[in-house]
């Protein structure tokens, strides 16, 4: 996996409104990835059904979009090596109940309808959903002094 490796995480309108934005950025940043890209923003619906495209059929989909334009969204983007992977565990599973103490959903979030934030699944789903909610030129390319003592 390449340190450039990026992922799109988003805390979601419940993890905005219960003031939980400072303790997930720092979950990342102590892990030792790089933010790139970071906004608060209120999503529009046409950008939800685009992000969200694969469930559109599902029956849940109308009460998520409901959920999702109910507030701000914090839009981020990550960058380091196995990103994709290792945020997916910082998250914990979609389900709160069934994640592990010490992730984020496991130690925050109870109900699946209130899972707090967002994680790009794979490298591919990263690039796609990067490129719905950040302009090319918002991601910041840079050399975090840190990095010599997070990789070898």
């Amino acid at each position: 996996m390449s340190q450039n490796e990026r992922t799109f995480i988003a805390v979601k309108p419940d993890g905005v409104q219960r003031g939980l934005v400072p303790e997930i950025l720092s979950r990342f940043w102590n892990k030792g990835y790089k933010l790139v890209a970071i906004k608060l923003t209120l999503a529009n619906e046409d950008l939800l059904r685009e992000h969200y495209a694969d469930l559109t059929s599902k029956p849940f989909f109308p009460s998520l979009l409901s959920y999702m334009l109910s507030g701000p969204v914090l839009a981020t983007v990550w960058e380091g090596k196995d990103v994709v992977k290792q945020g997916r565990v910082l998250l914990g599973a979609t389900n709160p109940l069934a994640s592990a103490p010490g992730t984020i959903r496991g130690d925050f979030a109870v109900d699946m309808g209130r899972n707090i934030i967002h994680g790009s699944d794979s490298v591919e789903s990263a690039e796609k959903e990067i490129g719905l909610w950040f302009k090319k030129e918002e991601l910041v390319d840079y050399k975090p002094t840190l990095t010599s003592w997070i990789y070898e």
